[in-house]
């Protein structure tokens, strides 16, 4: 069953909402990052893949977002334009902030290290007067990032999106994606994460994230399930907890769940498989696929992009996921009990 209805009238397929950084991957591995000397530069940014990702696999996508005004901005927007991606409503920062930096240390194929820049950034200037109630119109989808919601004039924008977008019958789809630069203080997280929550349609997130989008106790014993009944009780369809190595949960609005676990692969990195996993999640649902099937699509996305260098440039194509699929006999994903936590 497909718990997603997308109008098909509308041109756009996905319209995601936040940061177009910069990656730089180191090239000499298994070493901490003083020791490198070397990296590869990549399009980043959780929302800016997953829009590279949707590309790469065929849907229209747009992107609404701000970028430095400078040689790396104009890398980004030229890369979006490379991968098919609309960048009519990216635009350029003007008061000098710079694009966001993310150095990667990858220690070993289990334990990578991220190191953000993120004071002063362009993505987080977008505005409410950046944001077209006629482009949200007409995208069947709005993808929010959480980190866009950390600071102003980008919360604003992003909450007035999701309003366009409640208006107009865009599903909207909330990626917690937490990053603690730039945030407050944990109530703060709380307050907008939760109302994001309540506004989305289907959810995706880290079990930790989840919990940053409720204030509780030291002694948390809210189990995974509880937390995903009260978002999916707000309105949500989907929603899926994270749970790193043990796999992932998908929690449906008709009482059904599915445990996700990762496909056998040799890993090179433990970053950047969440956006590919969610893009490839997402195509599954606008081709009509039931929870199970776009579910295995997206845990082999996944399984491919941890196994290569890059994020972004590493986002596979469709034909190039079924053969993956193909090619292997384990069973990744299994219906289970709802209260069934892998805590």
């Amino acid at each position: 069953m497909n718990h997603i209805q997308f109008d098909a009238t509308k041109p756009m397929d996905i319209i995601p909402v936040g940061r177009a950084t910069i990656d730089l991957n180191p090239n000499e591995l298994h070493r901490p990052l003083y020791e490198v000397a070397t990296f590869s530069m990549y399009l980043g940014g959780s929302p800016a893949n997953i829009a590279v990702g949707m590309a790469r696999l065929g849907k229209k996508v747009g992107f609404l977002g701000k970028v430095s005004n400078d040689q790396f901005g104009q890398f980004i927007k030229g890369y979006f334009q490379k991968e098919g991606v609309d960048t009519s409503q990216l635009s350029a920062a003007q008061n000098g902030e710079s694009l966001g930096l993310t150095f990667t240390e990858i220690l070993s194929p289990t334990e990578s290290r991220i190191l953000m820049y993120r004071n002063q950034v362009a993505d987080l200037q977008l505005s409410t007067e950046d944001v077209s109630e006629e482009y949200i119109k007409n995208s069947k989808i709005l993808l929010i990032s959480g980190t866009a919601l950390a600071t102003s004039p980008s919360r604003e924008a992003c909450f007035l999106a999701m309003k366009y977008a409640k208006k107009h019958g865009t599903i909207v789809i909330f990626d917690i994606d937490y990053r603690s630069y730039t945030w407050k203080s944990k109530e703060e997280i709380s307050v907008y994460y939760s109302l994001a929550g309540k506004m989305s349609d289907i959810i995706i997130g880290s079990r930790e994230e989840f919990d940053l989008m409720e204030i509780l106790e030291a002694e948390n014993t809210v189990k995974g399930h509880q937390l995903a009944e009260q978002y999916l009780g707000y309105g949500n369809k989907i929603a899926i907890i994270k749970y790193g190595k043990k796999g992932s949960i998908a929690y449906c609005n008709d009482r059904r769940a599915y445990k996700v676990d990762s496909f056998s692969i040799k890993l090179l990195k433990s970053f950047g498989g969440g956006d590919a996993y969610a893009s490839a999640f997402i195509y599954g649902l606008l081709e009509n696929w039931d929870v199970p099937k776009a579910l295995e699509f997206a845990t082999a996305s996944a399984s491919m992009v941890v196994a290569s260098h890059s994020c972004s440039a590493a986002m596979p194509k469709a034909a190039d996921i079924q053969k993956f699929i193909a090619e292997r006999t384990e069973k990744v994903i299994t219906e289970i009990r709802w209260r069934d936590d892998v805590e």
